[in-house]
This record gives structure tokens, C-alpha cells and sequence, in this order.
């Protein structure tokens, strides 16, 4: 008897259904939607403070008809990736020079750790003086946050490859930039795919901020805009679209670490 419940519970946990990665990935953001929307429904909430995803889901659908919403999104996907391509670029030189030479960490490290540690975002009267109100503050604000996450992560992946695996390899007869390009970079490349998520989600926050500058045009314009004639399903609009691009950013990464490493062995199987 006792054999026979446990075979039923070994079939009972074999037929277990497994969601989809992307379900399981939107079932609790489709819940608070749900919830919200109720929320609003029943008067708990009021539409005045926050309107509900119905209210926002029309703003949303006005904007597109319109041709208002691509517009701003176009301007701010071109500030965003201007100032990525500069801090990525500038994060991956300097994590190099610093990772693979003492030389260069003694030149590098000390200088980036202390500019790491000031609050980007404090910098716009800064920039503002320097650069003016056009689009070069607004770009190097994005390219100033971007940097830091980079190069702390890849000159971490760097220093952190197995010495026994570069010992080993050196056995060959590598010359150090073989030794570079065929061991080091590519144990280092998991380490720079996290600092370029991090990298990413910095980005639209320094964006968020910097299209708030005497902006006539982006994402964080329509949103300030909103704000005067009180139109906070638009602001909402405005926030949802700074998350999908913040969530389709991420996604691109993690399909870009799972084709570049398919060699690492992954702890959770899809």
C-alpha cells in the first residue's frame, strides 16, 4: 500500500506543468494590473492621484495614433545609445589598461574609484555650465553613469580568471596576446554581460534626468509636459515605456549571454 502511494506521488510530481520562462516571467506583473485596475474600480483608489491602466491604456493608445509617442521615444533611444556607446567604449578601455597591467591599475584605479563614488546625477549644473542645455550634456550624463558599472565589473572578471588555467595555458607557448585574447577576455566576458546589464538599467535612469534639462523632445520631455496640465495617465505612459525599454534592453542581454556562453555550465536549466 505504501509502495503504490508513493508510485502515485512520484506520477503525481511527473506531471507537474511547467509554466513558459516569459509566463512565469509577467504573471505577477499581469496580477498587480489586475489588482490596480480593481483598485481603481471599487474607489479605493483615486483616478485624480492615479488613473487607472484602462485611463492609461487610452493615453497610451492616443499617443501612438498620433505619432507623438514614436517621435519622443526615437529621440530618446538615440540619446540613450550616443551616450552607452561612449560609456561602454570608455568603461571596457579603461577596465583593459587597469585590468591587465599593474602599471595601469596604479595610474587608473585610485583616479576611477574616487569619481565612481561621486553621485552622477549631481553633476548637471555641472554639465549644464560646461556643455550648455543641447544634447551633449544630456548624452554625456548617460555616458558618465554607464562607465563606472563597466569597469568595475569587467577589471573584476579580469583579475578573478583562474590562475591555474593561465598557468596551464601558458604551457602551450601563448604569447600574452594570444594569452589574452583566447583565455583572459573570453573568462572575463560574464563579468562584463552583468556590468553591461547594470550598465543598461543606469542608463535610463540617467536619461530620466537628463531629458529633464530644457528638453524639447524625448520620453522625460512628454512626461514633464504632462505634468503641467496635470496628465498623469501620460506621465504613467511615459514611466511604462522607460520600463519596457529598461526590461527589452535585458532581455537582449540575456540572449546575448546565452549564445556567447554556452560553454559555462548553468546552475538553473530553462
Amino acid at each position: 500500500m505504501t509502495a503504490i502511494t508513493a508510485t502515485k506521488g512520484t506520477g503525481h510530481r511527473s506531471r507537474a506543468v511547467t509554466l513558459p520562462a516569459g509566463l512565469r516571467r509577467c504573471a505577477v506583473p499581469l496580477a498587480l494590473l489586475a489588482l490596480w485596475q480593481a483598485s481603481v474600480g471599487f474607489g479605493w483608489i483615486s483616478t485624480r492621484s492615479i488613473p487607472s491602466p484602462s485611463q492609461i491604456l487610452t493615453a497610451f493608445w492616443d499617443l501612438t495614433v498620433s505619432g507623438e509617442l514614436a517621435v519622443h521615444l526615437l529621440v530618446s533611444l538615440g540619446r540613450v545609445s550616443a551616450g552607452l556607446a561612449i560609456g561602454v567604449s570608455a568603461g571596457t578601455v579603461c577596465a583593459l589598461i587597469a585590468g591587465l597591467s599593474r602599471r595601469g591599475e596604479d595610474a587608473l584605479d585610485a583616479l576611477l574609484q574616487m569619481l565612481r563614488t561621486l553621485p552622477h546625477l549631481a553633476l548637471v549644473p555641472l554639465f549644464i555650465l560646461w556643455f550648455g542645455i543641447g544634447e551633449t550634456p544630456k548624452i554625456a550624463l548617460v555616458a558618465l553613469g554607464t562607465a563606472f558599472p563597466i569597469y568595475l565589473n569587467l577589471f573584476a572578471g579580469i583579475r578573478t580568471v583562474d590562475a591555474k588555467v593561465v598557468e596551464a595555458v601558458s604551457t602551450l607557448g601563448l604569447t600574452r596576446w594570444e594569452l589574452i585574447a583566447q583565455v583572459i577576455l573570453p573568462g572575463a566576458l560574464p563579468a562584463f554581460l552583468t556590468g553591461l546589464r547594470y550598465a543598461l538599467g543606469v542608463a535610463w535612469l540617467s536619461l530620466v534626468v537628463g531629458e529633464q534639462i530644457n528638453a524639447s523632445s524625448g520620453i522625460g520631455y512628454l512626461a514633464m509636459t504632462a505634468r503641467e496640465f496635470l496628465r498623469t495617465d501620460v506621465i504613467i505612459v511615459a514611466l511604462i515605456v522607460y520600463a519596457i525599454l529598461g526590461l527589452l534592453a535585458d532581455l537582449i542581454v540575456r540572449l546575448i549571454e546565452r549564445s556567447a556562453l554556452v560553454w559555462r555550465p548553468a546552475f538553473i536549466k530553462e
